[in-house]
């Protein structure tokens, strides 16, 4: 095994392939990256490619790599994909029945404002604070898709069975 850096501000790249304890040797091996590109990305020398990205996330078992690299890299997803914070379990379930009570409670509003097709000055504020809670529902699913991938990557999810009651949920 390589050295461990001693490097202050290591990328989330860094940590996460240290988190395993692989070396960039290791890591290559993973992920079919040369050694001297991940020293390179993770020293921000050059920026990562989404393949990049992928075969990292993959290999260390990291799915929300995707996201980091999309959200804070990718020109793209910095305008349109927001950072999702990884999260417990508990904590994503309650933020998500927190958001759909709050949504049960605007629902009728929602119907008020749209049912004409047109969204009045006076109606706009609400119509702002309605879509801002479908946003926080938005994330909130965005965080359980990536707790879902994380526990499926590091085998607490037997995938080929997540696999196949999702086949047998989309067939019904």
């Amino acid at each position: 095994m390589g050295r461990i850096s001693t490097k202050e501000n290591k990328t989330l790249y860094q940590k996460s392939r240290e988190k395993l304890e692989l070396s960039r040797e290791k890591a290559s091996e993973l992920t079919e990256i040369e050694p001297y590109r991940i020293e390179r990305i993770e020293n921000e020398k050059i920026q990562p490619s989404p393949w990049d990205i992928v075969a990292m996330a993959s290999a260390y078992k990291e799915p929300q790599l995707c996201n980091h690299y999309c959200a804070n890299e990718c020109p793209i997803g910095m305008k349109y994909v927001p950072e999702v914070q990884i999260k417990d379990l508990a904590q994503v379930v309650l933020e998500m029945l927190a958001s759909l009570n709050s949504m049960n409670r605007r629902q009728e509003r929602l119907i008020e404002i749209t049912v004409d097709g047109i969204i009045k000055d006076e109606e706009l504020e609400d119509f702002i604070n309605i879509q801002t809670e479908l946003e926080r529902i938005s994330m909130t699913v965005e965080t359980l898709k990536f707790w879902t991938e994380r526990m499926i990557a590091t085998g607490k999810i037997d995938l080929k069975i997540y696999n196949e009651l999702l086949k047998n949920k989309k067939n019904k």
